[in-house]
């Protein structure tokens, strides 16, 4: 016997619809996100089952619109199929139960106990991933919001030191930078920036971590400091001084908590026994490597074969035809983890990899645009990828671009 469950999910508790094979609904109600709630849609399911044969081994499929969680942890351990229902496609079955444009928790729960009632085999099971990998995707996440973070800061600085500090532009091309923040950090107006000796600024540099040609680059921040630039008036001066040395601060702190969370992510990933496959990839390292493994996961049946992992990746270009109309363009609704980690994996590799570098002056030399030549790269990697970790085999350049005969020299 097989019943098919929808969880409408959400903050604090979730909508919960049990429907049989035919489409009834035999249990609803809600439940709360916590223990008590998981034993109450334990009872849900179980009511569908109260006439059912003793000897018929009983299934549960569950379709909810995340994958990760508590409640999503619970309901796998307890051994039912959970499906990771994108809601995009819940926003579209909706309208297949009705057209005015209602909606509600209840209604969202049939909704997506229809859905895997009728297409279960259209939507993903929960990758049985390892904890290992579950733990190396969450500090690779944490690292790389961390970065986004950073760059988010670093453009405000920026955005205030065009408006009131431009000498510091054009000495600090990174603002994340050590150099950056030490100066900043004790001399965040142009004022205060024309009162620093070089001594002073070498000192800064030491802070900042600077271990060579500290004179020569004092000397070069000293002669920007004191150039000759447009100026605001000395209070508006000062209030964009104090935002800066506030961001500023804001910044190392970022950095110092980046510099811990790579440590402690070198330190998961090498324990992975995938790792060593990942970084034999040109342009993987381990930092890069890490986000892959993380967002693909390390579960051996969840793609079947390369182009399942290429369309989830988002690498794979979406061909859009009707009638004597034909477009081929990039997918632009994906992880978007995954697509920022493997754009700078076949951005670094299109020097260290001959065959890469190839497919990307070809693409080049077709028309594409940089990003769309690295993506085109990047597909092509996510597929050399699948076929090592596949095989269990480490990366061979002659093995890997072989059959592409129109890229040889």
């Amino acid at each position: 016997m097989e019943v098919f469950v929808g969880v409408d999910w959400s903050e604090e508790s979730h909508d919960v619809c049990v429907m049989d094979v035919e489409g009834r609904v035999v249990a609803s109600g809600k439940v709360t996100n916590d223990l008590a709630g998981v034993a109450r849609l334990h009872d849900l399911v179980g009511r569908a089952f109260a006439d059912a044969d003793d000897e018929v081994e009983p299934v549960v499929s569950i379709g909810i619109e995340t994958d990760r969680g508590l409640l999503v942890q619970a309901l796998t351990t307890g051994g039912y199929r959970v499906h990771a229902v994108n809601p995009l496609s819940v926003d579209r079955y909706r309208d297949r139960h009705r057209v005015s444009g209602a909606k509600s928790d209840p209604g969202d729960a049939r909704v997506l106990a229809d859905m895997v009632r009728t297409d279960a085999h259209q939507h993903r099971l929960v990758a049985g991933d390892s904890e290992q990998v579950e733990a190396i995707k969450l500090i690779a996440r944490s690292h790389q919001s961390a970065i986004w973070s950073r760059r988010r800061l670093a453009n405000q600085v920026r955005s205030a030191l065009r408006e009131f500090h431009p000498a510091a532009l054009l000495v600090f091309d990174d603002l994340t930078h050590g150099d950056a923040i030490a100066v900043l950090e004790i001399a965040p107006t142009p004022d205060l920036g024309r009162t620093l000796s070089k001594a002073k600024i070498a000192s800064a540099l030491c802070r900042g971590g600077r271990k060579l040609h500290i004179d020569k680059r004092a000397q070069e921040i000293y002669n920007a400091l004191r150039s000759e630039q447009l100026a605001q008036p000395a209070t508006v001066a000062d209030a964009y001084g104090s935002i800066v040395r506030s961001l500023v601060k804001v910044i190392a702190a970022h950095n110092r908590q980046i510099d811990e969370l790579e440590e402690l992510l070198t330190d998961h990933f090498g324990q992975h026994p995938d790792a060593d496959i990942l970084c034999s990839l040109p342009g993987l390292g381990v930092v890069t490597g890490a986000r892959v493994l993380g967002e693909f996961g390390d579960d051996p049946d969840r793609y079947a074969t390369t182009k399942d992992r290429k369309n989830y990746a988002g690498t794979s270009p979406l061909t859009v035809a009707s009638g004597t109309r034909r477009v081929v363009r990039a997918r632009h609704i994906r992880n978007r983890r995954l697509a920022d980690a493997l754009h700078w994996w076949a951005f670094n590799a299109i020097s260290r990899s001959p065959g890469a570098r190839a497919l990307y002056d070809k693409r080049r030399a077709a028309g594409d645009t940089h990003s769309g030549a690295l993506r085109v790269v990047g597909n092509r990697l996510v597929g050399i990828l699948h076929g090592c970790l596949r095989t269990r085999t480490l990366y061979d350049e002659d093995l890997a671009w072989a059959h592409r005969q129109d890229l040889a020299a």
